[in-house]
């Protein structure tokens, strides 16, 4: 279906198609302007209830301009849409999390609650652990390649600072981070952002509640993971789990299932290096020592 937009606050200025179906933006503003337009509402009528401008409600409506929680909450009010499960708060969150992959957003609400944290990474320093210099210079690669836009690399960005605040909750959890050595060893952007990356691991190895260590080339094939997991135990002790791929990601509740990888992930600790000798090769690194 396609809407015929008349962008105008109060006179018929022009006329611009808009197509629900073209991506989640492009939905909420149909939406937006059917919800208005069936309530008799003019742009500007609109923006009197929302403490927004005509022009603003305009932008949103046509895809000009992406929606915000603030402007999506003040829509829910006035439209009585608060706590629903068809309210424009929760569209803002799903076109806010249109970037990532399936069972992340998820994910990542159980994280901000967990009493534990294991997780496992390969090829690039985890979000938990990542400066934002680091964040941002892989989101940038990933606009250059296409794969998702600058606001999306934005939304990226500001989510690594989101989960962070994990770190300085009053009662933290525990968290266990192993690295692949291939984390610590690829660069990404210039030395200087390596330095820093550097020295923010050896900030995290020296919390009294955070444990970090490398899992180096020489394990081979005792390395029990090919791809990144997370695992949480949350404060009723029940586990969950997170694993990706480059194209999807998995989100596993059911404990009989969880138990395996953690009992895998134990085995990849007593593998690994422990964190002295983790952090001696982090510091080598840190000097420009191969």
């Amino acid at each position: 279906m396609v809407f015929n937009v008349l962008e105008t606050e109060g006179t018929l200025v022009n006329i611009k198609e808009l197509n629900p179906d073209a991506s989640p933006q492009a939905a909420y503003g149909a939406r937006l302007r059917s919800l208005r337009e069936a309530r008799g509402w003019t742009q500007d009528q609109l923006a009197e209830q929302v403490g927004y401008s005509g022009r603003h409600i305009s932008a949103v409506e046509t895809g000009r301009k992406p929606p915000t929680r603030r402007f999506s909450q003040a829509l829910d009010t006035a439209f009585g849409l608060s706590g629903t499960t068809e309210s424009f708060e929760r569209a803002w969150g799903e076109i806010r999390n249109g970037s990532l992959l399936e069972g992340f957003p998820e994910y990542k609400a159980a994280e901000a609650k967990a009493a534990e944290i294991r997780l496992y990474e390969v090829g690039v320093i985890p979000g938990l652990l990542q400066t934002p210099e680091y964040a941002s210079i892989l989101a940038e690669s990933a606009v250059k390649r296409g794969a998702i836009t600058p606001e999306q690399a934005d939304e990226r960005v500001s989510i690594v600072v989101e989960r962070q605040a994990v770190l300085a909750r009053p009662r933290p959890p525990l968290i266990f981070a192993v690295l692949d050595e291939s984390c610590v060893r690829r660069p990404v952007g210039s030395r200087q952002v390596m330095v820093a990356q550097y020295e923010r691991l050896l900030e995290f190895a020296q919390l009294p509640n955070t444990v970090l260590q490398i899992a180096p080339y020489s394990m081979g094939e005792h390395r029990p993971f090919d791809l990144p997991l997370y695992v949480l135990t949350l404060s009723d002790r029940s586990l969950l789990s997170y694993a990706e791929s480059a194209q999807r990601g998995h989100l596993e509740r059911e404990t009989s299932s969880v138990l395996p990888l953690l009992t895998a992930y134990h085995q990849l600790q007593a593998e690994a290096l422990p964190q002295a000798a983790s952090v001696a090769m982090v510091q080598e690194l840190r000097k420009g020592t191969p």
